[in-house]
């Protein structure tokens, strides 16, 4: 008899669900899906355009200017011979066309073009019309002594374009992390929802036993009592899980941007989770991460977007001073240009006989007395360039012990939840056999409750285990950008 109800009472604990949501599922979904993935796919395509435009500041560029037509029919005063005003009616038209060929000069900061230009002038009233006609230039503009922001553009634009590529990896990582606390918060949630319905089913069941020792005068009246107050708090607990899980189900259902009109029910694990190794869909332990703290620093400092950062931040530093150095002090922009020019009454004339052109032009500003702003602006931005170079050491230094912290914990968390694990284990034996022996008499009601109430412990602190390996997983991809599992760098792909 005693044998019989000990099997009746086992089956109780629920078996884990083959079906449901997995981890891998859900993050794939919101990987594909969610609100913030494709916030993280546009941020990525934004730098991308940044670096063409970029890109193409060192690359030729070909224009076509002008101004067609450029018709006025209007009273102009006319300054006669003798000093007097004249006004007169006049129909001009004075159009112009050219084609420029520019590069900029990286090394220096200047400019070297190539052009062409045909002018037209129009008198109506005097019938007359008139070409003027550049057919080739070739000309420098030199800014001398000044910022020269083409050179520090070549030295930070790679290294924010890498920055960005970095960051998309780890912006996706970091939705894995998340989706991980909102999937076993939401498992942690119907995990409990089920025990207590398990509880509910096994304390009604006692309840039935109870009343009938309680008729037969071995079952006091305060030990009934206490049964039916046992089942009225598994059944309230029971619908309040339900809630709470249904809140967790619909937020996770947010996040990861599924539309289904349910919301989604997880794989649930095993009641005994050590002895049960069925279950596919069944949340295992996270993979272990195999690697040294010092091992994880270094993948750190190779594949994340913040060593690249560092770099960045250092160098617009150092070119904020060298701007103030620029903008300050003495100004100058030398101008050359040579080439041919002629003028007639026909455009094919224009090119016979041309004439050489040169133009050379040199243009200074150069401040005589500032007070002291020059050296004011410059030490400003040395200071701050100082104080960066502070922030910068202080931040790798609180970036590289969080990577050695994080990847530190990794055993402990993986023996945390093989302990856990076996704790489940045990606790759900003891509280089925407590149910066993409470049925026949042979344990008190005390002791089934403590039973219960481990077992309903020991659930939680195993999927709250598994939820820290997990969480801390993602936590060190996004942290090193390197899967540990099969030893590569993560793609950007």
């Amino acid at each position: 008899m005693k044998l019989l109800l000990l099997l009746l009472l086992l089956p109780l604990a629920a078996p884990a669900q083959p079906g449901g949501l997995t981890l891998a599922a859900a993050i794939a979904e919101a990987l594909d899906g969610s609100a913030i993935a494709q916030q993280a796919g546009t941020d990525r395509e934004t730098a991308y355009w940044a670096w063409r435009s970029y890109q193409a500041n060192y690359r030729p560029q070909l224009g076509l200017q002008g101004t067609v037509p450029n018709f006025s029919r209007v009273i102009l005063p006319v300054v006669q011979p003798d000093g007097t005003t004249d006004f007169r009616a006049v129909r001009l038209n004075n159009s112009n066309l050219g084609l420029t060929l520019s590069q900029n000069l990286g090394l220096t900061g200047g400019q070297m073009f190539v052009g062409s230009e045909v002018q037209r002038f129009d008198d109506f009233n005097g019938n007359l019309k008139r070409y003027n006609n550049q057919p080739f230039t070739l000309g420098v503009v030199q800014p001398l002594g000044q910022f020269n922001g083409l050179r520090w553009a070549r030295r930070i634009e790679p290294l924010r374009y890498q920055e960005s590529q970095r960051q998309y990896v780890e912006a996706r990582e970091s939705i894995a992390q998340r989706v991980a606390e909102l999937y076993f918060d939401v498992l942690l949630q119907q995990v409990t929802a089920d025990v207590a319905g398990q509880n509910a089913r096994a304390t009604a069941e006692m309840l039935r036993l109870g009343q009938e020792r309680q008729a037969l005068g071995r079952l006091s009246q305060s030990d009934l009592l206490q049964l039916e107050l046992n089942l009225l708090n598994a059944r309230q607990a029971q619908a309040q899980a339900a809630i709470e899980a249904e809140n967790a189900a619909v937020e996770l259902q947010a996040y990861t941007g599924r539309t289904a009109a349910e919301a989604p029910r997880l794989a649930v694990p095993a009641a005994a989770p050590v002895a049960v190794a069925s279950a596919a869909a069944t949340p295992a332990a996270a993979p272990a991460a195999g690697a040294l703290p010092a091992f994880a620093l270094a993948q750190a400092r190779q594949h994340r977007s913040t060593a690249l950062a560092f770099q960045r931040r250092l160098l617009a530093a150092e070119r904020e001073v060298a701007r103030a150095r620029g903008t300050t002090g003495l100004q100058a922009t030398l101008t050359a240009n040579l080439g041919y020019v002629n003028q007639a009454e026909n455009l094919g004339a224009t090119y016979l006989n041309l004439q050489n052109q040169q133009q050379v032009r040199l243009a200074f500003a150069l401040p005589l007395v500032d007070w002291g702003r020059q050296r004011a602006t410059v030490r400003t931005a040395q200071l701050a360039l100082a104080q960066e170079q502070r922030n910068v050491a202080q931040e790798q230094r609180t970036f590289e012990q969080t990577v050695l912290t994080q990847a530190g914990q990794m055993p402990a968390l993986a023996r945390q939840l093989a302990l856990a694990a076996r704790a489940d284990t045990l606790a759900e034996r003891r509280n089925a056999i407590a149910q066993a022996t409470y049925a026949v008499g042979r344990t008190s009601l005390t002791d089934l409750i403590i039973a219960q109430g481990a077992k309903d412990g020991a659930r939680r602190s195993y999927i709250l285990a598994l939820r820290a390996g997990w969480v801390a997983h993602f936590r060190l991809r996004a942290l090193t950008l390197f899967d540990f599992e099969q030893q590569t760098p993560l793609s950007n792909e």
